[in-house]
């Protein structure tokens, strides 16, 4: 085992005076070219947005550096961005991204080429790989409860209920635009049964990752508790609402699939307060070296999950550090760390949300260590490839 400094460019690919950022981590943000990169563009971003705020969902032209902005949204922050993708069965072409239509929060899949949209029935919070499944999410409740993760500009309809039974984790067809409710928060107050603190509390869902073969996704149930503490229980279940199982009932932040089976993940156990890699089947875990790996980050792998891409939260300097990790080898490489201004916290901070591009060449993140944030671009060929 060893650390290594690779320190390779970190190229930006939006410049100024506007702010740009794609948001949010482990969702890839190259088209299936390599030719455009997705992201937003907003006016401000020392403060959260507010009602009537937009941003422009824009594509940067890779050989060019040309920004596009091809629509608006009112349905964004700063933190997950509109929850952008490109749309698995045409990932050529069809951008996703949440929006605002009239009385309620919606997404759009839009052709870039022709500008054709159709609308989903409910934001998407996460995609199936193969683009058929969608899930979402009351973007409304989140902003309530955790504004950071939430759109700002709409009523909770069920903001005086704390496991109301027609909202939560909702499915959608892609190609239909068929929607329904998967699991709501009263399905887990009654799966929770045994845990009082769920029972009393008004709770919410976030984070769903669905796993590599598209059969099983992971999530948050969160509340507040009476000293102002975030607790988080993470579940996993069916794409069809079934084989509920609990993965950590101590608390979940930041995790990913490695595997069909295996999450790796920032994950409370009785050990502490590590990553961790979990079976969600045999209930089985292990640290991964806390010792080097010491601090929360947006982790996510490669796709044969050799290597983890992650960054850490500030440390005592302001410095977000951005890493790579062979798990096979426990190889530590610091690909650089960052400024981030002490007075970008909470709702307007900028964590980096490293993301792979598609042949695993290159990382995207989002960073303010040049007074203005940006998308950057990091050539890691010569790392992963070694």
């Amino acid at each position: 085992m060893g650390s290594t400094h690779h320190n390779p460019v970190a190229r930006p690919i939006t410049q100024g005076p506007k702010h740009h950022f794609f948001g949010y981590y482990g969702i890839c943000p190259w088209n299936s070219s390599g030719q455009y990169h997705l992201c937003l563009e907003s006016e401000f971003h020392d403060r959260p947005p507010a009602d009537g705020d937009s941003a422009v969902v824009g594509l940067v032209e890779m050989e060019t550096g040309k920004f596009e902005g091809v629509a608006e949204t009112q349905a964004w922050n700063l933190q997950q961005g509109s929850m952008m993708h490109w749309l698995p069965t045409a990932p050529d072409r069809v951008i996703t991204y949440n929006a605002r239509d009239g009385d309620r929060f919606v997404s759009v899949l839009q052709d870039i080429h022709s500008g054709n949209k159709r609308v989903l029935p409910y934001p998407i919070a996460a995609l199936t790989r193969d683009g058929r499944t969608a899930l979402g999410l009351n973007y409304a409740r989140l902003h309530d409860m955790r504004p950071v993760v939430g759109y700002a500009g709409l009523a909770d309809p069920n903001a005086d209920q704390k496991h109301p039974a027609d909202d939560g984790l909702f499915i959608m067809d892609t190609e239909t635009g068929e929607g329904k409710l998967l699991f709501s928060y009263e399905d887990a107050r009654e799966f929770l049964s045994s845990f009082p603190e769920i029972q009393k509390r008004k709770i919410w869902f976030n984070h769903p990752f669905i796993n590599r073969n598209d059969s099983r996704v992971s999530f948050v149930a969160v509340y507040w508790d009476d000293e102002g503490a975030r607790q988080t229980v993470c579940l996993t279940m069916n794409l069809t609402g079934g084989d509920i199982r609990i993965l950590t009932d101590l608390g979940a932040s930041h995790c990913d699939w490695r595997t069909d089976e295996v999450i790796f993940g920032w994950i409370t156990k009785r050990e502490g307060k590590h990553f961790f890699l979990v079976n969600e089947v045999t209930g089985e875990y292990e640290s991964v070296r806390p010792d080097i790996l010491s601090r929360d980050g947006h982790c996510n792998f490669n796709r044969d999950g050799s290597w983890l891409l992650t960054d850490e939260y500030p440390d005592v300097n302001d410095l977000r550090s951005l890493l790579l990790w062979n798990m096979a080898e426990e190889r530590l490489v610091v690909l650089g760390r960052f400024l981030s201004p002490p007075q970008f916290t909470d709702e307007i901070r900028c964590d980096l949300h490293p993301r792979w591009s598609r042949d695993e060449r290159h990382v995207s993140f989002d960073s303010i260590h040049e007074g203005h944030r940006q998308v950057y671009v990091m050539d890691v060929s010569g790392i992963v490839g070694s």
